[in-house]
């Protein structure tokens, strides 16, 4: 199955999560799309609702069924908790980094500023928004792309960023500084029902 790029709004309100993270999808039509979206909340089976977790978490990382398979499978061969450690390593990618660290207004332009090669890791190139970073390792936006309109817009526009990650608004540069905790974390997933789906 392809990457989903059709409109990010329709599927927040489809599974009633923000995929954006700031709410705005739901603030005006918290109800599903369509005709009858506003009654056509039914209960749903044990299954659905697995399912539906493991939608809202693939979709606000921007990943493929096959993409979103394998990090889980490599987070349940890690030490710990699987469900963390598959939350983690989506963390840990490249292009979610580029936008936590504010250098891109949403994850689906961190990508693209990822694969256009506007981006460096310990100064050396990488266009591959999948790319797992390491703690410590130094991103930044690449010299000649210094005065990128998108980036600057979004770093000026960026009001606070997580711990987990530093940033110099002049240097248009950061560190990975650790993984994050669980409860840095957005809390209206559960985890544990995406671990439960993969393992039914």
């Amino acid at each position: 199955m392809a990457r989903y790029t059709g409109p990010a709004y329709k599927k927040a309100r489809r599974l009633n999560f923000s995929l954006l993270e700031n709410g705005k999808e739901l603030a005006r039509r918290p109800y599903a799309p369509g005709m009858h979206g506003a009654d056509r909340r039914k209960k749903i089976s044990e299954y659905g609702v697995q399912l539906q977790e493991k939608q809202k978490v693939r979709l606000l990382y921007g990943l493929t069924e096959k993409q979103f398979r394998k990090v889980f499978e490599r987070a349940s061969r890690m030490k710990g908790v699987a469900g963390e450690n598959l939350l983690k390593l989506l963390e840990s990618r490249l292009d979610n980094l580029v936008y936590r660290m504010g250098m891109a207004k949403t994850r689906r332009a961190a990508r693209q500023v990822v694969n256009h090669g506007h981006i460096l890791v310990n100064d050396k190139k990488v266009d591959i928004p999948s790319f797992q970073v390491k703690p410590g390792d130094i991103i930044s936006v690449k010299e000649n792309s210094q005065d990128h309109k998108a980036i600057r817009e979004a770093v000026e526009a960026t009001l606070n960023r997580p711990a987990y990650v530093s940033f110099d608004d002049k240097k248009l540069s950061g560190s990975y500084v650790r993984l994050p905790d669980r409860s840095e974390l957005n809390q209206e997933i559960n985890e544990s029902l995406i671990v439960e789906f993969y393992n039914r």
